[in-house]
C-alpha cells in the first residue's frame, strides 16, 4: 500500500483537476449547472469574487461541518477543497462560453462526461471523500437517515439559496441531477471503485454531484 501511495496520489490530482476542467466546461455552457455550483455562483454575482476562489472557501466551510458529524477528512478531501477551485479557473480561462445552442449543448454534454469520468478517476484513488460526500456519509451515520434524505434537503437548500442570489439555474440543472448517478454508475466501477471503496462512498458519490463544488 505503501508503495502505492505515489501512484495513487497522481491519480487523485489528475482526477481533481479534470474535475475542475469538468465544471468550468458545464458553467461555460451556460445551461445551468449543478447546485453547489449555483450556490458558488450566487455568491459571486454578490461578492464579485471569483468562482474558484469561492469554491476552495465553500469546500472549507463544508469541510468545518464534518466536525459535529465526526468525519475524518482524508488526503484526497483536503485536495478536493484546494485543487478544483483552480483547476476551475484554469478551464474559464481555457474555453470559451457557448454563443449557439449547438455549442451550449456540445460543452454540457462534453462536461458532464468528463465530470464522471473524473469522479472515477479521483475516488478510485480511495484518499478520502470530498468535502460534500463526506458531508451526506456523516448527516447519514449520526442521524441514521438514508443519504439520499441528506443529500436532497442540503442540495434543495443550496439550489435555492443560489438561485435567489443570482446564480445559473436552468434546463442543464435539471439534467445534471437526472443523468450523473447514472453516468457515474457507469465509471466509478469502470476505474475500479467496486473492488476497493468503502459502499458508502460510492453511493455518496452516485447521489451528490460534486464541488466541486
Amino acid at each position: 500500500m505503501t508503495r502505492t501511495l505515489p501512484l495513487r496520489i497522481i491519480r487523485l490530482v489528475i482526477g481533481l483537476l479534470l474535475y475542475g476542467i469538468a465544471d468550468a466546461l458545464l458553467i461555460r455552457a451556460v445551461v445551468g449547472v449543478d447546485p453547489w455550483t449555483v450556490f458558488a455562483q450566487g455568491v459571486v454575482v454578490q461578492t464579485g469574487l471569483s468562482i474558484g476562489l469561492l469554491t476552495v472557501v465553500i469546500g472549507a466551510l463544508v469541510l468545518l461541518l464534518w466536525i459535529p458529524l465526526r468525519q475524518k477528512p482524508g488526503i484526497g478531501t483536503v485536495l478536493n477543497v484546494l485543487l478544483i477551485g483552480p483547476a476551475i479557473e484554469l478551464g474559464l480561462w481555457l474555453i470559451p462560453a457557448g454563443t449557439v445552442l449547438w455549442q451550449q449543448v456540445l460543452l454540457f454534454a462534453a462536461g458532464l462526461l468528463l465530470l464522471a469520468v473524473a469522479s472515477g478517476i479521483y475516488i478510485g484513488a480511495h484518499l478520502g471523500p470530498g468535502p460534500r460526500d463526506g458531508l451526506m456519509t456523516g448527516i447519514h451515520n449520526r442521524t441514521g437517515w438514508p443519504i439520499w434524505v441528506g443529500r436532497s434537503g442540503v442540495e434543495l437548500t443550496v439550489l435555492l439559496v443560489g438561485w435567489l442570489l443570482g446564480g445559473n439555474f436552468g434546463v442543464g440543472t435539471v439534467i445534471f441531477a437526472l443523468t450523473i448517478g447514472p453516468l457515474c454508475g457507469w465509471t466509478l466501477p469502470l476505474f475500479g471503485v467496486h473492488r476497493q471503496t468503502p459502499p458508502t462512498q460510492v453511493r455518496a458519490r452516485l447521489q451528490t454531484d460534486g464541488p466541486a463544488a
